[in-house]
């Protein structure tokens, strides 16, 4: 098949082109070339989508059969690229987020919840992501989904995944806890080790995001593994394994962390305590063919990136992840003395 991806440079849309192309298909990129690194083995065409001259020059004498949009942030700039696009590719692929419910984190949800409302007509650039709250970066996606479904005339697939993790990893949550264990010694470990998490794997993502194409499946989709499926406990035991440092886990509870002001999500990545964070229904994308690998192999196959990887592809976010050695071992220190 001919597939057009807008992006394609990094983490979730470079492991996309890079399973498209290893599944056959003509792979195309688009993107401003600013962040990242071609795949090679696509075609990779230079804009930026906020251009429509740009945009008018990519479709121009072009048709796809598929089109993977997993760089739309703003409703407005979604919508004229769909717009243009219609009648030129078959089916459109859109990756959104589980941030479109308002309710989320703080509780469960499938995808009958109410999401954010959001005119798909609302203006911005990809520029403003960075400062966005998750409120605004929630309300944004929700209007970019509209935007497509109203801009498009063929299949529409709408993705709304939770945490990703695995293989090139650009935004600091699993490769911060693999260098933090590295390291070794007393690693403070937030909650519960049995509590369960839903993180999905990029590269089950990208499988499932080519599936709903190939399968002809529209519709929306929570893209999450099902619940109980894997365990912080799991997922940090696995990295120590991998690093085969002398990290000691010292599990503290989460109330000692909220009431010392620990940052959630961020200064401890991908500790939370809302009940819904990681109770997402995930189970009409099982029956639409989602499959997910072990926590423990996203764990193995991260860290042999890692390893190997000199230099991280950077995201505006990354430096806001993890706590300081400081706080941490003062944490730990008031902790032991009880």
């Amino acid at each position: 098949m001919r597939v057009l991806v807008l992006g394609g440079t990094r983490f979730v849309g470079k492991v996309l082109v890079e399973h498209a192309i290893s599944c056959g298909h003509h792979v195309t990129t688009f993107n401003r070339g600013r962040t990242g690194q071609d795949v090679s083995g696509a075609e990779n065409l230079r804009g930026d989508r906020e251009n429509e001259a740009d945009l008018h020059e990519l479709v121009h004498g072009r048709e796809w059969d598929w089109v993977i949009d997993t760089s739309g942030y703003v409703p407005l700039i979604v919508g004229n690229a769909a717009r243009l696009l219609s009648g030129r590719a078959g089916a459109y692929s859109f990756l959104s987020t589980v941030s479109v419910y308002p309710s989320w984190p703080g509780e469960p949800i499938s995808e009958d919840s109410a999401v954010y409302e959001c005119s798909p007509e609302m203006p911005g650039t990809a520029e403003d992501e960075a400062n966005w709250t998750a409120a605004q970066y929630g309300a944004y996606k929700a209007g970019c989904e509209r935007a497509v479904l109203d801009a498009f005339d063929g299949q529409v697939t709408i993705l709304r995944p939770g945490v990703i993790l695995g293989p090139q990893e650009n935004v600091g949550r699993l490769t911060w806890w693999l260098r933090r264990i590295e390291r070794g010694g007393k690693v403070l470990a937030p909650g519960d080790p049995g509590k369960p998490i839903q993180p999905i794997d990029v590269r089950d993502l990208a499988a499932f995001v080519l599936t709903c194409l190939k399968d002809g499946t529209a519709g929306t989709f929570n893209v999450v593994p099902p619940k109980n499926e894997a365990t912080f406990g799991r997922m940090l035991s696995a990295c120590v394994a991998e690093t085969r440092s002398d990290a000691e886990l010292v599990w503290v509870r989460d109330d000692f962390l909220a009431s010392r002001g620990v940052r959630q999500w961020t200064e401890i990545p991908l500790w939370r305590t809302p009940a819904g964070t990681w109770a997402v229904d995930a189970g009409k994308a099982a029956a639409a063919g989602l499959r997910c690998r072990p926590i423990e192999e996203t764990v193995r196959d991260t860290y042999a990136w890692l390893s190997r990887t000199e230099i991280l592809s950077g995201y505006d976010r990354q430096s806001h992840h993890g706590i300081s050695v400081d706080k941490e071992q003062a944490l730990l220190e008031e902790w032991r003395s009880g």
